[in-house]
C-alpha cells in the first residue's frame, strides 16, 4: 500500500455526508450555508473545557492576527485549530500531484476519489499535530491536556464534514471560504463595533463607540484616531494597535482597489481553425495567482509557530540556539501592525516587507507551475481546443513561448501587488489584516457570480439542458 493509498484509508474513517440525489433549490442552499456559518460560529465562541474556568491563568499562545484570519481560528475555543489543516493538507497534495511526484488523472472518477480521502487523511493527521502542540501549550495535567486535546480535534473533523457537504452541493461555494471569510467579517465587526473598554484604558475598544465617546465628552485623542495607538493601552498589553479611524478608511480604501483590480483582464489574441476569420481572445486574470502566495506565506509562518512552541517546550535546553532561531524567523515573518510598529522598529519592518515580498513571488510562480496556470499548461488546452494565435504555426513550443511572455510577467507582477496590498493594509492597521481583506474580497466575488449564476439556471431552465445539469 502507497502512502496515498493509507491516507486515503485514514480518510475513509471521517464521516463523509452522501452527495444529494437531486441538486437543492437555491433557496434551500442558502439556507444550508447560513445553517453552517452559524455552527462555525458556535464553534469559535465555544471555549473548550477546562479553559473555561481557568482562562485567565492559562492562556496558551496568541497566533498573530494573519494566522487567526487567515485559518479562521479563535484561541481556546473548539475552533482553535480552524480551517488550518484543510487547506494545509489540500495544498500539500495538490502540489504533488501538480509536480508529476503523485501519479493522479484527476479527469477519472477513481482518482478523483482517491485525491478526495488522501486529502482528508492528510488534514486529520495534520490537526492531530497541530491539536497536541496547541493543547501542550496551556501546561495543564496529562487528562485535562488530553481532553483539550480531543476538543480541538472534534472541531477540526465538524468543520471538514461541514465543508465537504458544502462542496458536494448542499451550500454555496466551499466551506474552507465561508469559514475564512466569516473569521474576517468578525473581526472586522469587533474592530467596529466592540463596546468594551481597552484593557488598561478608559477608551473602548471599537472604533464606533470611541467616536461616539470622544465627541461625547470632548476628549478627541489624536494618537488614537491616526495609529491605533494609546500609551497606557501598551503598557498593559504591550500591544500598539487598537482599531483606529487610519485604518477604517484603509479598509473602504483597499476593498475599492481590489474590487477594480479583480475585474481587470491582459487579453491574449486567438483564433481557432474552424473560422480563420474571425479573432476573439482569451482573458487573463490581472491578479493571475490570486491570493494564493499570501496564504502559502501564511502556512509557512503557522507551521514555524507551531514548530517553534514544540522546540521550546520539549527542547529548550538541549538546543535552545533552535528555539531562538525560530524565534527570530517568527518575529521576520510576521507583518508589522500599525504605523506606529513601523515607526518604533523599521528595520524590522523593512526586511519583513522584503522576506514577504519575496517569499510571494516564489510562492507565486511556484503557484503557477504546479496548478496547471504555466504557459506550457496554457499552451496545450488551446491545442486541445483547436484555438492558435494569429500568424503562428499551430505548434505547441512556439504558442508556449509566446503566452510565457505574457504569464510569467503577471504572475510576478501580481504577486508583488497582492504582498503589497496586504503589506499596506498591515501598516495603516486596517481591520481583518491585510490578508483577511484580500482573501475576503476574492471570496464575497466568487459567491455572488455563483449566486447570480445559479440564478440565471433556475430562471431560465433551458439552460440547464444547454449546459448538462
Amino acid at each position: 500500500m502507497g502512502a496515498l493509498q493509507a491516507l486515503a484509508k485514514i480518510g475513509e474513517y471521517i464521516p463523509s455526508p452522501p452527495r444529494p440525489s437531486r441538486k437543492p433549490d437555491l433557496k434551500w442552499r442558502l439556507i444550508y450555508t447560513l445553517l453552517a456559518l452559524v455552527i462555525y460560529y458556535v464553534l469559535a465562541s465555544t471555549v473548550v473545557f477546562p479553559l473555561v474556568s481557568v482562562a485567565t491563568q492559562f492562556q496558551g499562545f496568541q497566533l498573530p492576527a494573519l494566522i487567526s484570519v487567515v485559518f479562521a481560528s479563535a484561541r481556546g475555543t473548539i475552533a482553535q485549530l480552524g480551517i488550518g489543516p484543510m487547506v494545509t493538507a489540500g495544498l500539500i497534495i495538490q502540489i504533488l500531484v501538480g509536480a508529476k511526484l503523485i501519479d493522479l488523472d484527476l479527469t477519472l472518477p477513481a482518482d478523483r476519489k482517491l485525491f478526495t480521502q488522501a486529502e482528508k487523511g492528510l488534514g486529520v493527521i495534520i490537526a492531530g499535530v497541530e491539536a497536541a502542540g496547541f493543547s501542550m501549550a496551556y501546561g495543564l495535567p496529562s487528562l485535562l491536556t488530553l481532553a483539550i486535546f480531543l476538543q480541538f480535534m472534534f472541531g477540526a473533523i465538524i468543520l471538514m464534514i461541514l465543508d465537504e457537504a458544502i462542496q458536494k452541493g448542499y451550500g454555496i461555494g466551499s466551506g474552507i471560504s465561508l469559514f475564512i471569510l466569516a473569521g474576517v467579517a468578525r473581526t472586522i465587526v469587533w474592530d467596529m463595533l466592540a463596546p468594551v473598554l481597552a484593557q488598561g484604558t478608559d477608551q473602548y475598544y471599537g472604533i464606533f463607540p470611541y467616536l461616539a465617546q470622544a465627541f461625547t465628552t470632548g476628549t478627541v485623542d489624536m494618537t488614537r484616531l491616526l495609529y491605533g495607538f494609546n500609551s497606557a493601552f501598551y503598557q498593559a498589553t504591550r500591544q500598539v494597535v487598537m482599531p483606529s479611524l487610519t485604518g477604517l478608511i484603509t479598509v473602504f480604501v483597499l476593498i475599492a482597489v481590489l474590487v477594480y483590480l479583480q475585474q481587470m483582464r491582459v487579453r491574449v489574441p486567438i483564433m481557432t481553425q474552424r473560422a480563420p476569420g474571425i479573432r476573439t481572445s482569451v482573458p487573463l486574470q490581472f491578479i493571475y495567482v490570486t491570493n494564493i502566495p499570501i496564504l502559502l506565506v501564511g502556512i509557512v509562518l503557522s507551521d514555524l509557530i507551531l514548530f517553534n512552541r514544540l522546540v521550546t517546550a520539549y527542547l529548550s535546553e538541549s538546543a535552545p540556539w533552535l528555539a531562538g532561531a525560530l524565534q527570530t524567523a517568527i518575529n521576520y515573518l510576521s507583518p508589522p501592525r500599525g504605523l506606529l510598529s513601523v515607526m518604533i522598529d523599521p528595520l524590522r519592518a523593512l526586511i519583513n516587507s522584503v522576506i514577504f515580498v519575496g517569499l510571494a513571488i516564489l510562492f507565486g510562480l511556484m503557484w503557477v507551475e504546479i496548478a496547471g496556470l504555466s504557459p506550457s499548461a496554457y499552451a496545450e488546452n488551446l491545442i486541445k481546443s483547436g484555438l492558435q494565435m494569429p500568424g503562428l504555426r499551430r505548434n505547441p513550443k512556439v504558442l508556449e513561448m509566446v503566452l510565457a511572455r505574457y504569464i510569467y510577467p503577471l504572475a510576478i507582477l501580481s504577486s508583488i501587488i497582492v504582498a503589497v496590498i496586504a503589506l499596506t493594509a498591515d501598516i495603516f492597521g486596517a481591520f481583518g489584516t491585510g490578508t483577511g481583506i484580500l482573501l475576503a474580497v476574492g471570496i464575497v466575488l466568487q459567491f455572488y457570480q455563483q449566486i447570480a449564476y445559479e440564478r440565471a439556471l433556475e430562471a431560465y431552465p433551458l439552460l440547464k439542458r444547454l449546459i448538462g445539469e
